[in-house]
């Protein structure tokens, strides 16, 4: 498979290859948006007894202000902000319980989701390398297939995962009669599952390449990832008929500034320290479910970073024998 492009700290200015990525997002989050709305039924809560337990263990998040307006919009950023981790490693540790890749491959993703746990933050190497492993695994396979193994997945290891506090932030913009989307640089498949799962109205992704319904391996232009985001919510808006100004935007990363700048209220969640300082100096809402008990939840003091990172190798390795 030929190496696919990718966005450095030093490079963070949109390309063609951005803009590719979000025109093609922003068409296909459309596209399962409309689908979702013809399904039957009131839009979905979170799902998972863990997941009510927690919301019913926390205190109830201060009522969100947020007018009606249907000019206006919010675009939450998934991976340390509406879920714990990243989702492309627990979809990999899913695909891996069906033997879709071998050992090396699971050690691989227990090691980057340690590093992602303990950093807390999106490292743009580890995070590519995690997706091209994803596209290489999944090229040939239907995507109905992965569609219905995303399913599975959700429920076995992400549906655990969804912060509370986001949560609420979210259906504060559906309470008001706002569309929500996740915005991420997981499949838009998976992400799609998500906000499905979650009620929200669809979600912007990573486009991968398919012909006839089978994956090809390709991305369509590169991983929606800092400006690439940026352009998926200015063509999604462009097309909904959204004023930017009016919308609001949520992410923890520093590589999401290009996609909280375009927006009239930008919110930094459990931000990483590049963000915490950018959102300071921009006067930027701050809010951080990592504290008190629930950071134990996250990660873990730095000090034990060692024993973190071995951690998961042994989870890999136990999950392996388990297996046999």
């Amino acid at each position: 498979m030929a190496a696919l492009g990718w966005l450095t700290p030093r490079r963070r200015s949109a390309t063609a290859r951005s803009v590719l990525a979000g025109e093609a997002s922003a068409e296909a989050a459309r596209k399962t948006a409309q689908a979702l709305e013809t399904e039957a039924g009131p839009p979905a809560e979170p799902e998972g007894t863990a997941a009510r337990a927690a919301e019913e263990a926390e205190p109830a998040e201060p009522e969100f202000p947020v007018a009606g307006d249907d000019l206006a919009a919010a675009f939450f950023d998934l991976d340390n902000t509406v879920m714990q981790g990243a989702a492309i490693f627990h979809f990999g540790r899913g695909l891996y319980k069906r033997e879709f890749f071998h050992r090396r491959e699971l050690a691989r993703f227990a090691w980057q989701q340690a590093w992602f746990r303990l950093a807390g933050v999106e490292d743009p190497e580890h995070m590519q390398d995690a997706r091209d492993s994803a596209l290489s695994i999944v090229k040939g396979h239907k995507v109905c297939e992965l569609m219905s193994i995303g399913e599975e997945i959700y429920d076995e290891y992400m549906a655990e995962r969804i912060w509370p506090g986001t949560r609420a932030l979210a259906q504060a913009h559906l309470d008001a009669g706002q569309k929500v989307w996740l915005v991420t640089a997981a499949p838009v498949e998976t992400a799609t599952i998500i906000a499905r799962r979650l009620g929200l109205t669809g979600a912007l992704g990573t486009v991968a390449e398919s012909v006839d319904g089978i994956y090809t391996g390709r991305l369509v232009g590169e991983p929606l990832h800092g400006p690439a985001k940026a352009e998926a919510v200015r063509a999604l808006a462009a097309a909904e008929g959204l004023d930017l100004e009016r919308c609001a935007a949520y992410s923890d990363s520093h590589n999401d500034i290009p996609m909280l700048s375009l927006v009239g209220h930008p919110y930094a969640i459990n931000p990483d320290t590049k963000l915490r300082k950018h959102a300071r100096a921009h006067d930027w809402r701050l809010r951080d479910y990592r504290t008190g008990r629930k950071a134990v939840k996250v990660g873990v003091p730095a000090a034990a970073g060692v024993g973190a990172i071995a951690g998961g190798a042994a989870a890999a390795i136990a999950l392996h024998r388990r297996r046999k």
